[in-house]
C-alpha cells in the first residue's frame, strides 16, 4: 500500500517506507474512462454531517475511494475534516489523486484492501476516526473499462481484479478450480441456481481449448442455463460475473474483517454508512451492526451491567433503498442498500438504560392494588433509604 500527496511527490511516510524498501504503487493517469455518480450522495452526507460537522478538525475514512466522488463531497462539505482514502485500484487512485488535489493539505491516499484500515491508520498516526463510508461492489471505472474484464457484455481478456498488481485472474480460476469449486463459487457467491450445469459446462470447454475471454465466457453460461429460466432476472451471466468477481477479489472474507475493525476505530458519536449492491454484502453488514446495536447482558435485570449494553446504534430501520429519481438518473443505484449506525456514549446509554427501567417499573407499580391510580387515595410511601422500600419499584420520586 502506498500513501500519496497531490504535488506529486512522496508523503512523508512514503520517504519512511522507501527508506525500509517499500514503494508506494501509483499509475500515470491519462484520460478518464466512464463516467462516475456517487450513489445516494446526499443521504451519505446527511448521516456523516453529525459526526463530521461536531467542530475542531474530524477524520474521515473512504474505504472505497474509486473516483472519489463522495470523498470530494465530504471535503466540499467539512473544511476541517481530513479524509483518508482506501482503494486496491491503481489507476481509480490515479485519477482520485488529480480529483482531490485541492484538499491536498487534509488528504491522505492509500494503495489498500479496506481490511487493512488498522495498519494503516496506525502508519499515519491516527488511532481513531469519526466516519467512515464503504461503497461496496464494482467501481464506474473498473466496469467501462473494457479491458478490465468485469463487463459480461464486453469481450475482453479474464481479469476481473481489482488490484491488477497481484492476485489471480478470473482466467485462472474458471480454467484450474476442480468442478466442486466452481459450484461452490457460483453457488455460493453468486446465488446461481444452475451452479452444476454452468461449472460443468466451463469443464468440457476448457478440456478441449483454454477459455481465455469474457465473451466466450458469457455464451458458456448463457448455454447452459434452460431457455425459460433465460427470460426473466436480467443478463444469465450477471451472477456468474458477480461470484468469480467476488472470488477473485476476495472481498466478502475482506469485508468480513474490515466492518468491525472500522467500528472499532470510530469515536463515540462517529458514523458508518455503508453501501451494499448485492445480499452477500448487505447480509454482512447487517450482522456486523446487529452485534453492537443489542445488549448482551441477562434479560431479566433490571437495570444494563457496565459493560454489557449497545455500543451502536442505527439510524435507520433496515436498508434503505435509492429513490425512483435517482435509479433513473442512475440505474446502477437500483441494486443499493444503505446501512448506517453511530458509536454510543457506553455511561450515557447505560444511564437512559436505568432510566427507562425504572420509569417502566413506575408505571407498573401504578397498576398494582393500593397504589395511586387504583383508587386508594394514599400517597405512595417514602424510600426507607435501604433498598427494601418502595422506591426499589420506582417510586417516591420523579426521574
Amino acid at each position: 500500500m502506498g500513501i500519496w500527496r497531490y504535488d506529486g511527490t512522496a508523503s512523508s511516510d512514503d520517504r519512511r517506507e522507501t527508506e525500509t524498501g517499500f514503494q508506494p504503487v501509483g499509475v500515470d493517469m491519462g484520460e478518464l474512462r466512464g463516467t462516475h455518480v456517487p450513489v445516494l450522495l446526499e443521504r451519505c452526507l446527511e448521516l456523516l454531517a453529525p459526526a463530521l460537522g461536531r467542530g475542531g478538525r474530524t477524520v474521515h475514512v473512504d474505504a472505497t475511494l474509486g473516483l472519489a466522488g463522495h470523498a470530494e463531497a465530504v471535503l466540499r462539505a467539512h473544511p476541517e475534516t481530513v479524509l483518508i482514502g482506501l482503494d486496491r485500484d491503481t489507476e481509480a487512485l490515479a485519477h482520485a489523486r488529480a480529483r482531490l488535489a485541492p484538499f491536498a493539505d487534509r488528504t491522505h491516499l492509500v494503495h489498500a484492501v479496506y481490511d487493512e484500515l488498522p495498519e494503516v491508520l496506525d502508519r499515519l498516526g491516527y488511532p481513531a476516526i469519526d466516519g467512515i463510508l464503504f461503497d461496496l461492489g464494482v467501481s464506474s471505472l473498473q466496469l467501462d473499462a473494457p479491458d478490465r474484464g468485469f463487463a459480461y457484455a464486453q469481450d475482453a481478456p479474464l481479469d476481473m481484479r481489482m488490484d491488477q498488481t497481484r492476485g489471480v485472474t478470473a482466467e485462472e480460476v474458471v480454467n484450474t478450480y476442480s468442478h466442486p469449486d466452481l459450484a461452490r463459487v457460483l453457488r455460493v457467491y453468486g446465488e446461481e441456481k444452475f451452479a452444476g450445469r454452468i461449472a460443468s459446462a466451463i469443464i468440457r470447454e476448457r478440456e478441449r481449448v483454454r477459455i481465455t475471454s469474457s465473451a466466450r465466457l458469457a455464451e458458456l453460461v448463457r448455454d447452459s442455463i434452460p431457455a425459460p429460466a433465460r427470460r426473466t432476472g436480467g443478463h444469465p451471466a450477471k451472477r456468474t460475473f458477480q461470484a468469480l468477481r467476488i472470488e477473485v477479489n476476495k472481498e466478502l472474507a475482506a469485508l468480513e474483517t474490515a466492518l468491525p475493525a472500522a467500528l472499532d476505530k470510530l469515536t463515540v458519536g462517529g458514523r458508518m454508512v455503508v453501501l451494499s449492491y448485492h445480499s452477500l454484502e448487505d447480509r454482512l453488514t447487517k450482522l456486523a451492526l446487529a452485534d453492537r446495536v443489542r445488549s448482551k447482558g441477562p434479560v431479566d435485570l433490571p437495570v444494563e451491567l457496565p459493560g454489557s449494553g449497545p455500543t451502536f446504534r442505527l439510524l435507520s430501520r433496515g436498508a434503505e433503498l435509492a429513490g425512483e429519481g435517482e435509479v433513473a438518473a442512475n440505474p446502477r443505484a437500483a441494486s443499493v442498500r444503505l446501512r448506517a449506525a453511530e458509536r454510543l456514549d457506553p455511561d450515557a446509554e447505560q444511564q437512559r438504560g436505568t432510566d427507562r427501567e425504572r420509569y417502566r417499573r413506575r408505571v407498573k407499580a401504578m397498576h398494582q392494588p393500593g397504589a395511586v391510580s387504583g383508587g386508594s387515595g394514599k400517597d405512595p410511601q417514602p424510600t426507607s433509604g435501604d433498598g427494601t422500600g418502595t422506591d426499589v419499584e420506582g417510586e417516591g420520586h420523579d426521574y
